[in-house]
């Protein structure tokens, strides 16, 4: 059977072009579906510390939640927002 193709390299050539046509109408008539685009997962800490500052709700609140948020893999960022009123 091998013979048949090494001593006719004509039928070998149309048999190869024939499974590149067909390869690639399969490709075109094949439905093609993209990967819908997935937000990043988000995470919001509220915290309340009743009567202090800003300041003492960074030092005492954000300053340890973030220490220990930060070691998360693959974190794109963070942000933190205290305000006088005890909320962080």
């Amino acid at each position: 059977m091998l013979r048949k193709f090494i001593e006719n390299p004509v039928l070998s050539t149309v048999i190869s072009v024939i499974i590149v046509i067909l390869g690639i109408l399969g490709l075109l008539s094949l439905p093609i579906t993209q990967y819908p685009e997935i937000a990043p997962p988000t995470v919001q800490v509220v915290a309340n510390y009743q009567g202090a500052d800003s300041e003492t709700v960074m030092k005492s609140v954000i300053v340890p939640l973030e220490e220990e948020i930060n070691g998360v893999e693959k974190m794109a960022y963070m942000s933190s927002k205290a305000s006088n009123d005890g909320s962080v």
